[in-house]
């Protein structure tokens, strides 16, 4: 039987959230990284306080984010509000299914995963759980990815594509619902990055103890 492999904390190392840099564990609150100058520290400061702070901001905006229009149109004609929801229906009735798939996708879908993806890290996390943690390591790595690909401009534009009849003196204004969605995505894209993955293995190391 292969012997356990060490981590880096029993090593006495610390890995640089900034620059990746292994250094040694010094038992000094004010000790910083020598290459960049960043706090080095074992574990993220209030790493599931922070996420959860995040998350529950992040649900509680992503109602509004689809219940309340995204933008506003006007023109000598006529006035229009629209949602996410009604974007995606105009595509879909207007014909242009794959743009609807891909609009719903990208504001409800995949935000509503992340977020949940999120709260069950967080709170396997909380709880010490030893369930699936390589599983739940790559759905950390997956969220974090997504994360960086959250283009919120894009899918605005979109929709806007989608929505708007391009005609003579038309105003097109960004509605609460819009401000909603960017703060949902802003969120959990911090909450991302507040979550340590390295506490779905604490409790394996604690057990090997």
């Amino acid at each position: 039987m292969s012997p356990r492999p060490v981590s880096a904390a029993e090593a006495g190392l610390l890995n640089c959230h900034s620059c990746g840099l292994l250094s040694k564990n010094v038992p000094d609150a004010n000790d910083r990284c020598p290459r960049c100058g960043a706090h080095l520290h074992m574990r993220k400061p209030d790493s599931l306080a922070r996420t959860w702070a995040l998350l529950i901001a992040a649900f509680l905006l992503y109602i509004p984010a689809n219940i309340l229009p995204v933008m506003h149109t006007a023109s000598i004609i006529y006035e229009e509000d629209d949602t996410i929801m009604s974007g995606v229906v105009y595509l879909w009735t207007s014909g242009s299914w794959p743009l609807a798939i891909l609009v719903f996708c990208a504001s409800v879908t995949v935000p509503l995963a992340k977020l949940i993806a999120l709260s069950t890290l967080a709170w396997t996390a909380q709880h010490k759980s030893t369930w699936r943690q390589q599983e739940r390591t790559r759905l950390y790595r997956l969220v974090e990815l997504v994360g960086r690909w959250s283009m919120l401009d894009i899918f605005v534009v979109t929709l806007m594509v989608g929505l708007v009849h391009f005609q003579s003196l038309a105003t097109i204004s960004a509605g609460p619902g819009a401000v909603a969605f960017a703060s949902v995505v802003v969120l959990t894209m911090f909450a991302a990055m507040s979550f340590d993955p390295r506490l779905i293995w604490d409790p394996e190391q604690k057990q090997d103890d």
